[in-house]
């Protein structure tokens, strides 16, 4: 059979309006009749999440975790529909599916569900028979058929698990940018667009902050080896392709500088130092779903310590009385949390084979008066713990002295 086999996944600024739903039909026909069979996902139209959230929020203060998911996954159904019935007036056939139609299997964890399998068959016939399929992203079924969602940004990941499925040439991510910057554009305007990036790269940037691919969407990529074009909706220009490393990568010392706001850090002071003390402090938090990211031990008064670690924002709450009750257990002293921080980070390859890197980043953020509260790093990544008010100013120095002084003039 000639022509491409293509995901496309548009999110929801790109299907936020009748005429922008058109859009994307003009779009999806033209691929179509170019001979592409084309698979398009779906993200809810802008907006239409936040406000079914917020009808469930009216009625509940601790919802059903599974009738929200019922509630949510309804506005990726509308948007799929109305993309389908719109592809059908440009003259190109085409049907919808929801997740549970395609049998996106997922576990039973309602609101941040993962993927287990996907059974393509119906898909495939619907593609066989010279249909456009439209999915409903951001959504599926447990073993016991309970419609689930994703969590935040699962259309991204419903696209590039469904590529995998079935095979396609090209998974094409369609944004409200153009592709994969060196840094936010808006905070620095003329970072540069990246014509290439290595899934490795995409992957820790996508967990550092950069908001352009959900990181579950790069983790399938990069276990199956899926192409993944991030691109325009608004546009017909290429955009950035995330692949496999290459051997040049790691000519470029830095790739991106990412941002995180969503942030906040819990401070433990002195930890009685004994063998078993982080089982017992970071064990319950675990069991209680709460995502800890960095953690540094410091050395205090003897016989005790300084345990430190950083979580998401919204959680700070919610641990910060875990802890204290953990605290209180442990005979820790003081208990605090801080949601004044930020967590900034130099991404790139090339910091296998370049020594110095860090020393560059310590005496850039030494140069503007910012102090480091805390620092985490790995082969190919820097990450630092800043006060919030010094956010843009990190970001602005660090892009100038790694990405602007390297790119060839």
């Amino acid at each position: 059979m000639s022509g491409q086999l293509v995901v496309q996944k548009f999110g929801g600024t790109s299907v936020g309006s009748v005429e922008r739903i058109q859009a994307v039909a003009r779009r999806v026909a033209s691929r179509a009749r170019a001979g592409d069979r084309v698979v398009v996902v779906v993200s809810a139209m802008s907006g239409e999440t936040n406000r079914l959230l917020g009808l469930v929020a009216e009625l509940s203060g601790n919802p059903s975790r599974r009738e929200s998911d019922v509630v949510v996954a309804s506005g990726e159904q509308v948007s799929s529909a109305l993309l389908s019935i719109a592809v059908e007036a440009e003259g190109v056939p085409a049907r919808s599916f929801l997740g549970h139609q395609i049998r996106v299997e997922t576990d039973d964890a309602h609101g941040r569900a993962r993927i287990r399998s996907i059974d393509a068959e119906n898909l495939l016939q619907a593609l066989a028979q010279g249909q456009v399929v439209v999915v409903a992203g951001f959504q599926g079924c447990d073993a016991a058929g309970n419609i689930t969602t994703l969590g935040r940004g699962g259309s991204d990941t419903s696209a590039v698990a469904i590529a995998a499925a079935i095979g396609a040439d090209v998974c094409e991510i369609f944004t409200d940018v153009d592709g994969v910057y060196t840094t936010d554009p808006r905070i620095v305007p003329h970072a540069r667009k990246l014509d290439r990036i290595s899934q490795e790269e995409m992957l820790e940037l996508a967990s550092l902050g950069a908001k352009v691919l959900q990181i579950r969407s790069v983790e399938f990529a990069k276990r199956y080896d899926v192409r993944v074009h991030v691109r325009s909706s608004f546009n017909e220009e290429p955009g950035t392709f995330v692949v496999p490393e290459e051997a040049r990568m790691e000519d470029v010392l830095v790739s991106g500088v990412a941002l995180d706001r969503d942030q906040a850090k819990i401070s433990l002071a002195s930890v009685p130092d004994r063998p078993g003390l982080a089982e017992k402090i970071f064990s319950p938090i675990a069991a209680s779903g709460i995502i800890v990211d960095m953690i540094i031990q410091n050395g205090g008064a003897e016989g005790h310590t300084d345990v430190t670690f950083t979580l998401p924002r919204a959680e700070l709450s919610e641990a910060l009385a875990l802890v204290s009750k953990i605290g209180e257990d442990i005979g820790a002293g003081d208990v605090r949390g801080e949601s004044d921080i930020v967590k900034v980070s130099v991404v790139g390859l090339g910091m296998r084979s370049h020594a110095g890197v860090a020393a560059r980043i310590f005496e850039t953020l030494s140069r503007e008066g910012i102090n480091i509260q805390m620092i985490s790093t790995s082969e190919i990544k820097v990450s630092l713990v800043i006060d919030e008010k010094y956010a843009e100013l990190a970001v602005r120095a660090l892009h100038a002295e790694l990405v602007e002084k390297e790119s060839p003039s």
